[in-house]
């Protein structure tokens, strides 16, 4: 455990030292991350005090942070939060930890919303909201749109709810608990567009996946069955029941998943076009469907 530290700037450097030492990854981002947390300050001012003394009150909790982090558990769960799509989201282990390249889904299907509904105000609806990254994010950029969102999980509904709060859409975006499509289906719900990033990690996969997701998140929103589809396959016979096809559904999927996705999509509509989407590291990572 790194020894008592004289300034701000040493404490840094033997945090990321020690984190290292434990086999952290990006330990010098993640040092610096807690240390921010610590400190109770944004990054700027974290640099602009680089040379002052480390407050010694602060110490004890700066080390028992350090400890979690060395243990495996992820740095946004220890400080509560993470930002998506340019909001601040709180997040602990009812949810998944929001990942940057679902912000291209939300991108994708703000496109196609606003191009197949200039002005207008579509419902969107959102399967395993999580922590609500993806309707709230949605909800704060598109003022016009009707939002709802579903989880089976009731934690994950209240972080949720929490974040449409915090983020100033609590009364534009509704919750509601279910399986899949189920509250939708039960509501006669005509949806717009539909967007989802379910569960898609295969079951005999769960145990190789790295130690801070397999030890921390949780399961429930990570086990995609035998294959990794099951959700998919669920959620695309569902879609019968409902009061008519969305004219936009988007998918996140895993690795090597999107073509058997779009494939289960095109048998379930006439599609105008299904688009596979790449994330930055260049995997097919979303399954567009237009009609």
């Amino acid at each position: 455990m790194p020894m008592h530290a004289e300034t701000i700037r040493e404490a840094y450097l033997k945090a990321s030292s020690f984190l290292r030492d434990k086999g952290v990854a990006d330990s010098s981002a993640n040092a610096e991350l807690l240390l921010q947390h610590a400190l109770g300050l944004d990054r700027t001012s974290l640099l602009l005090r680089w040379s002052e003394p480390f407050p010694a009150e602060r110490e004890t909790d700066w080390l028992r942070l350090l400890e979690r982090k060395a243990a495996g558990e992820p740095a946004q769960y220890i400080i509560g939060e993470q930002e998506f799509y340019g909001l601040p989201f709180t997040v602990n282990r009812n949810v998944l930890i929001p990942r940057p390249e679902t912000e291209l889904l939300v991108e994708r299907m703000i496109a196609e919303g606003n191009r197949l509904w200039p002005g207008g105000s579509p419902l969107l609806a959102d399967v395993g909201t999580g922590s609500g990254a993806i309707p709230v994010s949605i909800a704060v950029h598109c003022p016009a749109w009707r939002v709802m969102s579903s989880d089976i999980s009731a934690g994950a509904l209240e972080t949720a709810r929490g974040n449409a709060e915090r983020n100033g859409v609590g009364e534009r975006v509704k919750f509601v608990q279910g399986d899949l499509l189920l509250p939708y289906i039960e509501q006669g719900t005509a949806i717009d567009l539909l967007v989802s990033n379910p569960p898609y990690i295969s079951t005999g996969d769960m145990a190789g996946l790295q130690p801070e997701v397999r030890d921390y998140e949780p399961h429930s929103a990570l086990d995609g069955g035998p294959e990794g589809l099951d959700l998919y396959r669920r959620m695309i016979t569902q879609l019968a029941e409902l009061p008519a096809c969305p004219r936009v559904i988007g998918f996140e999927v895993g690795q090597g998943q999107a073509r058997e996705v779009a494939r289960m999509l095109g048998s379930a509509a006439d599609w105008t076009a299904i688009d596979l989407v790449k994330d930055l590291a260049g995997i097919e990572r979303h399954v567009v469907a237009v009609r």
